[in-house]
């Protein structure tokens, strides 16, 4: 495969090309703002995203010609190597856009392609899904004239990868499924054009317990809207442009500051930075909060939170919330709360005190602690044993939040109790592709390809 220095063409002339591309976009784009008919902006003020003119988008005969001809540009590790390389190489100014370590960027496109692949029969589900990236990856500064840059290197690099083999049917069925993509993420970028693309915050406490877990409180420099239940990206000075999710454990609204449960995963990622690298007085930024696990307006009736290790801070906001719409009206619906929290042992479940006195005092909730190791599995295995034994069948909602393998192995073992599938709530994230080399893989389907906190796909 050619290495950087072996690429065609001239940098400073594709350089200047690139800054005139950005140029006449920003132009469009005030253009397009000023002509823009009445009526044309979204509830809160944002600019109502359109989707393009013209004919229905054939996702499925793409994805046929796609996968029939994989193994052309398969492995997708190779690809997106030599795409990086090309678009580093011609836009050396986009390299500043991307973490320093680009293993993790490359893992995260190669999930959203398969997403794509997958999910092209089905191309409503691609905008939706695609709409709400463009949204949140407005915090790391992408613009459109950008993912235009990503063009050119993809076609690049399947020119190279697929060599004599390759076609322009091919090529041409790649370039329309990414830009079928890219367009989603553009309409929601726009669309969000009236909120911050991130916000900065203070850490106002930083607290350690144990060696690998710290509990942050952090205050958004500008008002944070969020509803229980969500999480947000964060971004740490010690690594920028590298976003990780983590949940809300405080109360929206009460004081302005927000808290974060982190734990360290390993090191040289954003984890160990706040875990380890950060102190009070410090700064990080916020993304937008998204997430699907908040409760609605609906009567929460009955409850059951199931969470693993840090996935309590979610639950945390959301028993906060619980409680307080018990406190405003005794009648909001609220009938029984049912925590079940895991960890790997008695010695990892935190915040006890907290969680005891809560129990004590309000008879709609009761906890369920399960511990047990997750390496085997077998801790995972004894939640899910936990809730089936405890869920019998009820118009209550069941939330989930923990790693992806608990989350999973909760979700295998609901039906089984007669748990419908719309009453079940969480924020998995795909572990992989069904295709492999143009047959499908069997196991579920992939959910969507990439989070807010995670890096953009393109």
């Amino acid at each position: 495969m050619p290495r950087p220095a072996q690429l065609s063409g001239s940098t400073s002339t594709e350089n200047g090309a690139y800054h005139a591309l950005l140029a006449r976009h920003d132009a469009m784009r005030l253009r397009q703002q000023l002509l823009a008919p009445a009526g044309s902006e979204e509830p809160g003020g944002g600019r109502a995203a359109r989707r393009p003119a013209g004919e229905v988008y054939d996702g499925a005969a793409d994805q046929r010609v796609i996968m029939r001809h994989l193994e052309l540009v398969a492995p997708f590790e190779e690809l997106i190597t030599h795409l990086y390389e090309v678009l580093f190489t011609r836009h050396p100014a986009l390299r500043g856009l991307f973490p320093g370590e680009m293993a993790f960027q490359e893992a995260h496109l190669a999930r959203a392609f398969w997403y794509l692949l997958e999910h092209l029969d089905r191309p409503e589900e691609i905008t939706e899904t695609f709409t709400r990236l463009g949204r949140d990856h407005r915090k790391l500064g992408v613009r459109p004239a950008q993912y235009a840059a990503f063009e050119e290197a993809l076609r690049a690099a399947l020119r190279a990868r697929a060599g004599e083999r390759g076609s322009a049917r091919l090529e041409e069925a790649w370039l329309r499924m990414v830009r079928f993509g890219v367009t989603a993420m553009i309409q929601g970028a726009d669309a969000a054009l009236h909120e911050p693309p991130f916000w900065r915050a203070t850490v106002t406490e930083h607290r350690l317990i144990g060696s690998g877990l710290a509990v942050l409180r952090v205050v958004p420099h500008e008002s944070f809207r969020y509803e229980a239940g969500q999480y947000t990206a964060v971004e740490s000075p010690l690594l920028p442009h590298t976003w990780r999710p983590y949940y809300l454990a405080g109360e929206p609204g009460a004081d302005g500051e927000l808290e974060l449960h982190v734990r360290c995963t390993g090191p040289g990622g954003v984890s160990e930075a706040l875990v380890r690298g950060t102190a009070a007085g410090d700064e990080v930024r916020l993304g937008p909060p998204r997430g699907n696990l908040t409760l609605g307006e609906e009567p929460v009736g009955d409850l059951r939170l199931v969470a693993w290790d840090t996935g309590w801070a979610t639950m945390k906001a959301l028993l906060a919330e619980v409680d307080r719409r018990v406190r405003l009206s005794p009648g909001h619906g609220v009938r029984t709360v049912r925590l079940f929290l895991g960890a790997e042992n008695a010695a990892a479940l935190y915040d006890t005190e907290y969680l005891t006195g809560l129990e004590r005092r309000r008879p709609w909730l009761s906890v369920v602690p399960v511990t047990g190791p997750a390496a085997d599995g077998d801790g995972y295995g004894r939640l899910a044993a936990a809730v089936t034994r405890d869920a019998t069948p009820s118009p209550g909602k069941v939330l989930l939040s923990g790693p992806p393998a608990m989350i999973r192995t909760v979700l295998d073992a609901l039906p089984e109790a007669g748990v419908a599938a719309a009453d079940v709530r969480h924020d998995l994230q795909p572990t992989g592709p069904r295709f492999r080399h143009g047959a499908p893989e069997p196991g579920r389907p992939a959910r969507g390809p990439v989070s807010a906190g995670q890096p953009s796909p393109f």
